[in-house]
């Protein structure tokens, strides 16, 4: 009998460790997203140097961030895509290709909530600094009360960013306490 029972547990062991692969039509997902992005990217670029002539300094400064925006949020996608696939599906094998980011196979999930935090910040930032330009031109209209929820939106980031990485040292300070 307990042979049957080890063959039941592994059986299910296996099926347990095999469903890591439901994950990765999620990244999947995400290589896609990553195309809208750079989509959306091309249409706002043409559309701007369309218009060439005929910007100023603040929109230019605005077309710029909405750049950064877009660039950043690929970011974001290729490092939650590449981590997350090689944390928690399968290794990716393409040996020491020239092109392999340093950081690939590095970041664990703590160091992939850190990076994400941390991008999210500076393109809350962002979306925050680009509603500030406008702020110079007396005769725009300002809605302070969205502006106000950006900005407490954006420190609500900023301290759970913190607090993570607070966190993330107080476990790392536990554990090599622990190892003595």
């Amino acid at each position: 009998m307990p042979n049957t029972r080890a063959k039941i547990e592994y059986a299910f062991e296996l099926l347990l460790f095999s469903s890591r692969w439901l994950l990765a039509p999620f990244y999947f997902g995400m290589a896609l997203a990553l195309a809208v992005v750079l989509y959306v990217f091309g249409r706002e670029f043409l559309s701007e140097v369309g218009h060439l002539e005929t910007l100023d300094a603040e929109r230019v400064i605005l077309f710029v961030l909405s750049l950064i925006d877009l660039s950043l949020t690929g970011n974001l996608l290729v490092i939650v895509m590449f981590s997350g696939y090689e944390n928690f599906v399968s290794k990716i094998h393409i040996g020491d290709h020239e092109d392999r980011p340093d950081w690939m196979g590095t970041i664990d999930f703590s160091g992939l909530k850190l990076k994400l935090i941390a991008s999210i910040v500076a393109i809350s930032g962002i979306a925050l600094l680009r509603a500030f330009l406008p702020l110079g031109d007396v005769t725009a209209p300002i809605d302070e009360h969205r502006i106000g929820w950006m900005l407490a939106i954006h420190l609500t980031f900023v301290v759970s960013g913190v607090l993570l990485a607070l966190m993330d040292w107080i476990t790392s300070k536990s554990e090599a306490h622990g190892a003595r």
